[in-house]
């Protein structure tokens, strides 16, 4: 059993370690940068950053210009894989990072598998197996935990929780989508295009609820900008849609259970984030949801049928 989950080769293994620590250093990477810069606007300034450097990367590839094209058949699929996978998460997210602390906003937003699991369900018609079931419920716990200290303050706004919740079940719905519709391309370029559709889209929702609070970015953030241009949006999110449409599932979500564990450590060291024992709490239980969950491929009818 063992030898079915890992990685095809050391390559696949470097990529899962790579992702793992540079997505789990960006949340409070980004909590950081929005203290000043408008959220939306940070976030259009990083993902232009990502279109270029991805840009001139695959224009200096073999074929050039002709590297970067998209099968016309296929442009209507990248768009609707672009509006949950990158539009909604980056929207959502980088507000819930905005309104909470790092660590919580990361083990929120990589509840990711279990809206994955419900999504499924939805869209594929799999069966869900009773631990996966139990795995959904102690998600619930998890989230019912993490929000425990501060019910006072949720009474009041509770849209950073919200805002994360939403974004984790959108990028959930993505993935499955992703599965779904399979798309003859590199993943570099099929990335590409994700954020070449989703820049104007976070450019026109800062200038709309944004401006005119636009700062010029300190040296400080230039460098969380240059970070999430270069790291997050042209390393990051090629090696997930690498990995998300080679790998079997339970291989390509190994890292997404590990990544808030770094959100939450990063945040302590980097921002002095202090969590309460019910974030611990949460977190335990969010890896046994995600464990459950991803522990076993869903059973499906057409499996049955066979």
């Amino acid at each position: 059993m063992l030898q079915r989950i890992r990685p095809q080769n050391w390559r696949d293994g470097l990529l899962l370690i790579l992702l793992t620590l540079f997505w789990g250093i960006n949340w409070p990477v980004m909590k950081d940068a929005v203290r000043e810069l408008p959220p939306l606007f940070f976030r259009s300034i990083s993902m232009t950053g990502g279109v270029i450097a991805l840009g001139v990367w695959l224009l200096c590839q073999k074929g050039g210009w002709r590297a970067c094209l998209m099968p016309r058949q296929h442009v209507g699929d990248v768009v609707l894989l672009a509006i949950p996978n990158m539009v909604i998460w980056h929207l959502f997210a980088i507000y819930g990072v905005t309104l909470l602390a790092s660590g919580r906003a990361a083990v929120l937003g990589y509840t990711m598998p279990l809206w994955a699991a419900l999504a499924a369900v939805w869209l594929l018609r799999e069966r869900l197996a009773r631990r996966h079931w139990l795995g959904l419920c102690a998600g619930a716990l998890g989230i019912v935990l993490l929000l425990a200290s501060e019910w006072q303050r949720l009474a009041i706004a509770p849209v950073g929780t919200v805002f994360m919740l939403i974004a984790a079940a959108a990028w959930g719905l993505g993935t499955v989508l992703l599965r779904k519709m399979p798309i003859p391309v590199e993943s570099t370029v099929l990335t590409w295009w994700m954020l070449v559709i989703t820049t104007p889209c976070m450019w026109l929702a800062s200038i709309v609820l944004e401006w005119p609070g636009w700062l010029w970015p300190t040296g400080r953030e230039w460098v969380e900008i240059l970070y999430n241009a270069l790291v997050v949006f042209a390393f990051c999110h090629v090696v997930w849609f690498r990995l998300a449409r080679t790998l079997p599932p339970v291989i390509s979500s190994l890292s997404i259970m590990l990544i808030p564990v770094v959100g939450v450590v990063a945040g302590m060291l980097w921002l002095g984030e202090r969590p309460h024992w019910q974030d611990y709490a949460a977190l335990l239980m969010l890896l046994v949801a995600l464990a459950m969950v991803l522990g076993r491929p869903a059973t499906s009818p057409a499996s049955h049928a066979s």
